[in-house]
C-alpha cells in the first residue's frame, strides 16, 4: 500500500511535469509561428529594398550615361550672360515707371 501511493504521487508529479511541458510546447509554438511570420515579412522587405537598389542604381547608370553622351555630343552652346543689363516691362504696360532692370 505505501509503495502504491508513493507510485501514484511519482504519477501526479509526472502529469504536472507532463502538463507544463505541453504548455511550454504550445507557447514555443505559437513564438515560433510569430517569428516565421515576422521572418518572412523581413525577407519580403529586403527583396523589395534590393530591388528598389538596383533600379536606382540602373537609373544612375542611365544619368551618367546620358550626362557623359550630352558631353561628348554637345548641343549648341548657349552664349555667356551679357554684363549689361536690358530692360523688361514688369507688366504689359510700357510706361517708365513699370520698367525695371534685371540681370542675367
Amino acid at each position: 500500500v505505501e509503495k502504491n501511493l508513493k507510485l501514484e504521487e511519482k504519477i501526479t508529479m509526472l502529469q504536472q511535469q507532463n502538463e507544463e511541458l505541453r504548455a511550454r510546447i504550445e507557447q514555443n509554438t505559437v513564438i515560433t509561428r510569430q517569428l516565421s511570420e515576422e521572418n518572412a515579412n523581413l525577407q519580403e522587405y529586403v527583396e523589395k529594398e534590393v530591388e528598389e537598389k538596383k533600379k536606382l542604381s540602373r537609373t544612375n547608370e542611365e544619368l551618367l550615361w546620358k550626362l557623359q553622351e550630352g558631353d561628348a555630343v554637345s548641343p549648341v552652346k548657349l552664349p555667356p550672360a551679357p554684363s549689361t543689363p536690358f530692360y523688361r516691362c514688369s507688366s504689359g504696360n510700357s510706361s517708365p515707371a513699370e520698367v525695371r532692370t534685371l540681370r542675367r
